[in-house]
């Protein structure tokens, strides 16, 4: 099940009525659910590249993920596309509560290229990050954090630096690293926008096939994690 939500502060502005059905959506699926079955709840926390930017309606990862993991047999997972295509870390920072406001069992973070683009300071970055995985942790997630890469014109000293925030962070926190968001996607025309910059339909669909086996690996674990804590009771 995907839900799918809007910000206030984002820079596109949207009805009140999709926070309602939002709403609406997550207390219907609550309800028809067990009460003895444990739904999952799967935060997509990231930009452009994940939002779904110039893509058609249901081609956006959050949609193609919740569909391969339906298929799959998660169908007890709910799915929140968090994403808002033109955020900073900066931006998801002052809108992770908002994005945490129904609850999280796994985050996936997928911010960075625009700070790049951007070529903001790297050490600001890093911090941005932690702060933003420090608190889903806090907040009882699991976290996946997606790695970026800086465009090589950048220089290599600000490529370097950038490109070891991500295995760094990871380490420190003890969560799982997505190398590379675009891997296998990035420079090839065939699975990119004419712009050279986010996935295409194709690209989309590749992205869910490289990072599937992650995110179900970590759904077992928050599942086996419930089990045991039931059992206990």
């Amino acid at each position: 099940m995907l839900i799918t939500f809007s910000f206030p502060t984002a820079r596109k502005h949207y009805e009140a009525r999709h926070c309602s059905s939002a709403i609406l959506a997550v207390v219907l699926f609550l309800l028809s659910t067990p009460v003895y079955a444990q739904p999952l709840r799967l935060l997509i926390f990231g930009d452009s590249l994940s939002s779904g930017f110039d893509l058609p309606e249901g081609a956006a990862f959050p949609n193609v993920l919740s569909r391969r993991l339906r298929a799959d047999g998660y169908g007890d997972v709910m799915v929140f596309n968090g994403s808002e295509a033109g955020d900073t870390t900066a931006d998801a920072l002052q809108r992770l509560p908002l994005a945490l406001q129904y609850g999280a069992d796994l985050v996936i973070v997928e911010f960075g290229g625009n700070d790049m683009l951007n070529q903001t300071d790297t050490r600001t970055i890093y911090a941005n990050l932690d702060q933003i995985i420090t608190i889903c942790k806090a907040q009882g997630a699991r976290v996946i954090l997606a790695g970026m890469a800086a465009l090589p014109k950048f220089g290599s000293a600000y490529k370097g630096a950038f490109d070891a925030i991500y295995p760094a962070l990871a380490a420190r926190h003890k969560i799982s690293l997505y190398p590379f968001f675009l891997r296998g996607v990035f420079g090839d025309r065939r699975l990119m926008l004419s712009d050279g910059e986010h996935p295409n339909v194709f690209g989309v669909q590749r992205i869910v096939a490289g990072i599937l086996p992650m995110v179900e690996k970590n759904l077992e674990l928050i599942r086996r994690h419930y089990s045991v804590a039931r059992g206990s009771r």
